[in-house]
């Protein structure tokens, strides 16, 4: 989902471009976008740009009469500039298509959860209800105001990082950054930091959210627009890097999945090497979850050491397809159709064959299936006969009637 950076860019990069013209079309490739229906479109469409705001994770476009324009982006829904006005939206992805004087602005959603959405709002106050979450602007918020809402609820801190009613444009992605930078557990309570963990917390979003600010800032004028807008960056840390090398320490970055999210962290950075229940397999392994990165290596040694002790996969003993070895098995007593089959199979799938080195469609599988002896073939099927080609029996009872004629018949 884009978050702070990149909303604050796409901000900057579509206000050089509408802002001062006149939003001339709105064309809804799906009508399931549009989530409002006061105002309506036709009292939007001819009205001048006047400003492109941020409003947490949505972008407005604040037109002149008090209306507003508001696009929430959600999880995969991407922006587009063409100068191509009225451009063509496309088939599969595109939702939606702002035309402007000077082109137009494509939202696309390459999802089968159609998630992304666009309100039309009349009023300040109506846009500050249904649409300020009412969290702080991280950027913005001087020491007090960050303590005073980082204490505000005992969450843990990537659940008060999250949450939108206390900071505003951070989501999953940068708040594992954050927490990683600032050495940090994500399962430690918000109302337990010290001041010394309070003031690296704040100096790591700072750090964090204006550094990746500034590099997508030089990426969009370098193309004129923001493109491929995506939570896994590879200068990112720990974020979408599960399994691999922390930049720091260089051990393995671990994750917590929960829905359809995940949580990934440095052990050796964040926890003091402690590995944090991932909800699913812990519950599911009690006693046996690894609770430190030595214990977790152990139990990789010993899984490996278990599949090493066998000289390569298992093999089945028939190997050739010579006549020695059929009548090898055959003589020792074991069950063989035409001596064709796997013995170590049972009676019941030898027509399948041996599935240990003989894959389906193998000459060693198709032998088990050959075609019969033209002496063999069933007799051929005639008219009223059954699949056997035998005469069909009349098995209705008889009548009273015919047996009474078949007795005084001479």
């Amino acid at each position: 989902m884009p978050e702070l950076p990149d909303i604050t860019v796409y901000v900057e990069r579509i206000a050089d471009k509408v802002v001062g013209t006149k939003l001339e079309a709105i064309r809804l490739a799906s009508p399931f976008v549009l989530r409002t229906f006061d105002p309506k479109v036709a009292e939007v469409t001819g009205k001048s740009v006047r400003e492109i705001r941020r409003l947490g994770k949505r972008i407005v476009f604040v037109l002149e009469d008090d209306l507003f324009v508001v696009v929430h982006l959600m999880v995969a829904g991407r922006f587009e500039w063409t100068d191509q006005k009225g451009a063509k939206i496309p088939g599969k992805i595109g939702l939606l298509a702002l035309d402007f004087e000077r082109g137009s602005l494509l939202l696309r959603e390459a999802s089968s959860k159609k998630r992304a959405s666009i309100h039309l709002v009349r009023g300040e106050a109506k846009l500050r209800e249904d649409h300020d979450r009412g969290g702080v602007e991280p950027l913005a918020a001087d020491r007090a105001a960050f303590v005073e809402v980082l204490r505000r609820e005992n969450h843990t801190l990537k659940r008060t990082l999250t949450d939108p009613r206390l900071f505003s444009g951070i989501g999953n992605a940068y708040s594992d950054e954050i927490l990683h930078a600032a050495k940090l557990s994500p399962v430690r309570m918000s109302t337990k930091l010290d001041d010394a963990e309070i003031d690296r917390l704040r100096a790591a979003t700072f750090a964090i959210l204006e550094r990746f600010t500034e590099a997508l800032r030089k990426e969009s004028l370098v193309k004129g627009f923001p493109e491929k807008v995506t939570a896994f960056r590879e200068d990112m840390a720990v974020h979408g890097k599960y399994g691999k090398a922390c930049p720091v320490c260089g051990d393995p970055v671990q994750r917590i999945k929960y829905a359809d999210n995940e949580c990934n962290y440095c052990a050796t950075c964040q926890t003091g090497g402690k590995l944090l229940a991932d909800r699913s397999l812990s519950r599911l392994m009690k006693e046996d979850w690894p609770r430190s990165l030595e214990e977790l290596e152990e139990k990789k040694a010993v899984l490996r050491g278990g599949r090493g002790a066998r000289e390569g996969p298992r093999k089945c003993p028939r190997l050739t397809h010579s006549a020695a070895p059929r009548e090898r098995f055959r003589a020792a007593g074991e069950p063989g159709t035409r001596g064709r089959t796997c013995p170590t199979r049972t009676s019941s799938s030898r027509s399948r064959g041996c599935r240990r080195n003989h894959p389906p469609g193998s000459p060693r599988r198709r032998a088990s299936r050959r075609p019969r002896s033209p002496l063999d073939a069933p007799a051929a099927r005639t008219r009223g006969s059954d699949s056997r080609g035998r005469a069909p029996t009349d098995r209705r009872p008889r009548r009273a009637a015919d047996t009474h004629a078949s007795t005084t018949s001479p």
